[in-house]
């Protein structure tokens, strides 16, 4: 008795980690349909995660509408746009580029291209404006004496 009660106790952790069944359509085909639809589209709520690996409740709100969208009939493309609608571009994970997202896309290319050219233009102004120093003969031999002198070890 005291040894099964030992093997129950040690068998709770396995038991308790089991955790709940995924919700899934009766369809598998459907179901693959709307797992790959949720991977271009974003969980709203953890915004780095697709809508197909996302565990937030929201997600998971979204996942089994869009189940239905497709229960009833409706495309890929027409679940799309009915989302974008609801939601905006926010919730595609490969937005598309529109009048009022092109700075988002090629903002960062300029900014490149901006700090390119500011660093050109500083390295050529430094250039001019550092006029190389001519030495005279009396300087040169001076400087050549400087450099073939003894060093003393005690400095």
């Amino acid at each position: 008795m005291k040894y099964l009660l030992i093997l129950l106790i040690s068998l709770l952790p396995a038991f308790s980690y089991a955790g709940q069944a995924k919700d899934m359509a009766e369809d598998p085909v459907l179901e693959q349909r709307m797992v790959n639809l949720a991977q271009n589209l974003r969980c709203l709520v953890c915004q780095n995660e697709s809508l197909a690996s996302s565990r937030a409740d929201l997600a998971k709100d979204l996942r089994q509408e869009v189940r239905e969208k497709m229960k009833q009939g409706m495309t890929d493309q027409q679940i799309i746009d009915f989302l974008v609608s609801k939601y905006g571009d926010f919730v595609l994970f490969d937005p598309p580029m529109k009048r009022y997202t092109i700075l988002l896309w090629y903002g960062p290319f300029a900014l490149l291209l901006m700090g390119l050219a500011g660093l050109v233009y500083q390295l050529r102004k430094r250039k001019n404006a550092a006029p190389e120093v001519q030495l005279s003969a009396e300087e040169a031999q001076r400087a050549a004496a400087l450099l073939n002198e003894p060093k003393d070890p005690q400095t």
